[in-house]
């Protein structure tokens, strides 16, 4: 992929992030006085590596949710600004997959199709198309993430186009089996689904995965600044994790400084590699 057709991915990286904000602040004045009666129906509340700590101590605000989702869509839309402000004349296999990860963040938007649905009683169906739209962007933004840091130790091709088509292929083949029950829902506005455990188990070994390449890269490189960019890696899928499962105000300023701090780790040590070459 070119420098040119690689910016022009960033930029309507950008504009669909925007559509997805202005869909989020439109839809906010019509479900913000619902979510009181909603919270009095919450039968489950959600998971996560934080929601462990914090879900017996403090008691679901499907306000701070809303908030957690807000965030989510606007971190897709800066951070892929940032991006292509730092990358816009440096060429990097894996920065590309990088604004992929980015970008499945704008999707979460979709989440309020569940509070949507008190006020308008939309059909179930929306709620079960909307499901599967999250799920496969959750895994389609992870995918994507471990696909940088395979590039990262080394992995040789210049079809960046293939490669992002067998993530996308791959995570259909995951995400349109799995069952999703269209009447139970979460604290953090999910449809409840099948299969949790093995989703957890290839969230968990994704992850490591990742770390892992990233820190093979330093090595086989001999560049300290992979060393970084996986530890930004770390911070980024733990930041990702409690954005997207908190169903209290406790978890949003976490979430939102560990996949900052985690995005700018990645994007300006990976910038330091590749400014020179």
């Amino acid at each position: 992929m070119t420098l040119s057709e690689r910016n022009l991915v960033f930029k309507l990286g950008i504009v669909f992030s925007f559509l997805c904000l202005l869909i989020c602040i439109i839809i906010s004045i019509k479900v913000f006085p619902v979510y009181a009666s909603m919270e009095t129906e919450i039968t489950r509340r959600s998971g996560g590596i934080f929601q462990a700590l914090t879900g017996k101590l403090l008691d679901a605000k499907l306000l701070a949710v809303h908030c957690c989702i807000l965030v989510s869509v606007l971190y897709s839309f800066f951070s892929i600004i940032f991006i292509y402000y730092f990358f816009e004349k440096t060429q990097s296999p894996e920065i590309l997959f990088v604004v992929l990860f980015a970008a499945s963040f704008s999707l979460e938007a979709l989440r309020l199709i569940l509070p949507l649905g008190w006020v308008y009683e939309l059909p179930s169906l929306y709620r079960l198309m909307a499901s599967r739209i999250i799920l496969f962007s959750r895994y389609f933004g992870i995918f994507s993430l471990f696909t940088a840091g395979v590039f990262a130790v080394g992995f040789k091709t210049q079809n960046q186009r293939n490669v992002t088509i067998i993530v996308t292929v791959t995570t259909l083949i995951i995400t349109l089996g799995v069952p999703i029950d269209t009447q139970a829902w979460d604290s953090s506005l999910n449809m409840i689904n099948g299969y949790t455990s093995m989703f957890k188990l290839i969230e968990a070994g994704t992850f490591l995965i990742t770390m892992i390449s990233f820190f093979i890269a330093a090595w086989s490189r001999s560049s300290h600044e992979f060393v970084f960019i996986g530890a930004g890696s770390i911070l980024t899928f733990l930041g990702r994790n409690i954005l997207l499962n908190a169903d209290t105000w406790a978890g949003l300023p976490i979430g939102v400084l560990f996949l900052a701090a985690g995005t700018w780790l990645i994007c300006t040590k990976l910038h330091k590699v590749y400014l020179w070459l």
